[in-house]
């Protein structure tokens, strides 16, 4: 069964520094037809204006996982990431700003505070900020970013989060793996899927066709006991794939 979820049909908030679509009921958006997909639970398509961004806040038991497209992203918490660590600024465990190419894993567990913050003074911040439920709750805070150069996305599905952390993935703690790729001309694919699993396409940005439907940049496809992916036709597609508990 194939689903397909319309970029303008997703909820939207305009908070003036913040501009946001929620793909999934969050914050003021509620429908209950569009509370998750598995174990996925938010898509928020966010651009932060210059100069602001979302102060101190807190998160527990959620494998939160952010994708720039463009601009900057600056992240600070309360286990050290971001900021000077026990011995100083020499110890500071990664300098937490999130670019293009860049994926970050934070994992709250039994409980984080964390800042996002766009210090750019004339260019907007454009990201995703995805939230996968984890298998189990009450564990270790933690946190992770890697980059994933465009050569190894371009006309294939790049691994970019797992749960075991294999192909230089970055280790979510939860059923779930996040797949990247772009797409543009010939470039296709054609993937086998479990049919016991879910699979939700998510067309960040360009056009492109999968499994016969045209989608959109923010347009998406839910899939439920389908035996495989097909991807052709991108221009200019950048696309994320779940597969999904």
């Amino acid at each position: 069964m194939i689903t397909i979820r319309k970029a303008s049909d997703r909820g939207h908030a305009d908070h003036g520094w913040l501009k946001s679509h929620h793909s999934f009921s969050f914050a003021d958006y509620h429908d209950p037809r569009h509370m998750g997909f598995g174990n996925l639970r938010v898509i928020n398509e966010d651009r932060i204006a210059p100069g602001t961004g979302f102060g101190t806040h807190g998160h527990r038991d959620m494998e939160i996982v952010s994708y720039v497209l463009s601009g900057e992203l600056a992240h600070k918490d309360s286990i050290g990431n971001g900021q000077p660590g026990p011995g100083g600024a020499a110890g500071a465990k990664v300098s937490g700003v999130i670019k293009p190419g860049d994926v970050q894993r934070m994992s709250a567990g039994r409980g984080v505070m964390h800042s996002e913050f766009n210090h750019a003074p004339d260019a907007t911040t454009h990201f995703l900020q995805i939230w996968i439920e984890p298998a189990e709750r009450g564990i270790e805070p933690g946190y992770e970013q890697k980059h994933f150069d465009a050569d190894s996305k371009r006309g294939t599905l790049r691994l970019v989060a797992s749960p075991d952390g294999r192909d230089g993935s970055v280790t979510i703690h939860a059923d779930a793996a996040l797949y990247s790729g772009l797409f543009d001309g010939d470039q296709a694919l054609k993937r086998a899927l479990d049919l016991a699993r879910k699979t939700y396409v998510h067309l960040v940005r360009g056009s492109l066709t999968v499994n016969g439907h045209a989608l959109q940049a923010g347009d998406a496809l839910r899939l439920e006991h389908e035996s495989e992916l097909s991807i052709e036709h991108g221009r200019d597609a950048e696309v994320l794939v779940f597969d999904l508990h």
